[in-house]
């Protein structure tokens, strides 16, 4: 164990000593500048963005002023219908971004997430990975004798195909 004259000193480093003669590189002003506010003690200046904040116009209604800080530049889902996912493909085939992009339902270079929607009648038989479903074309999907593998919301969506590109694109 450690007695202690074998400590050893871990704390802050001393001080910088002010206003001590000219010489002594922090002299005079004592590294504060000219005069005025911020030469006085205590001075603490009102934040800029404050000021900006308070320019901004108060809204009202509920929630208006907190939509504001919701990032409007992420695109919506776009809804793709069970219609259109039987018209564009067979029997028997996996749907995913990919096989989507394919047969040109979305945009092969666009990464905008999906949702497959509707309910009601469908026949034939797909495997659907890694697309937002809704739960009445879930379960259109699985009467019909498909599967809905590695269920993600639209968001949730979007945030992994961004992963896998950004890791993708390090790797070239």
């Amino acid at each position: 164990m450690a007695t202690l004259n074998q400590l050893k000193r871990t704390g802050k480093r001393s001080y910088r000593r002010v206003g001590r003669g000219q010489s002594s590189k922090r002299g005079k002003t004592s590294g504060r500048g000219g005069k005025g506010q911020t030469a006085r003690a205590g001075a603490k200046l009102r934040p800029e963005w404050r000021d900006i904040i308070k320019r901004l116009p108060k809204r009202r209604g509920y929630g208006k002023n907190r939509g504001r800080t919701v990032v409007g530049t992420r695109p919506d889902a776009i809804a793709v219908s069970l219609e259109r996912l039987a018209a564009a493909f067979e029997n028997g085939s996996e749907v995913n971004m990919k096989s989507l992009s394919e047969r040109g339902i979305t945009h092969p270079r666009r990464m905008t997430p999906v949702k497959i929607v509707g309910s009601g009648d469908f026949s034939k038989k797909i495997s659907v990975t890694g697309i937002a479903v809704s739960v009445g074309a879930r379960e259109a999907i699985e009467k019909a004798g498909g599967t809905v593998l590695d269920f993600v919301s639209a968001g949730d969506a979007q945030a992994t195909r961004t992963k896998a590109k950004k890791v993708a694109d390090k790797q070239r």
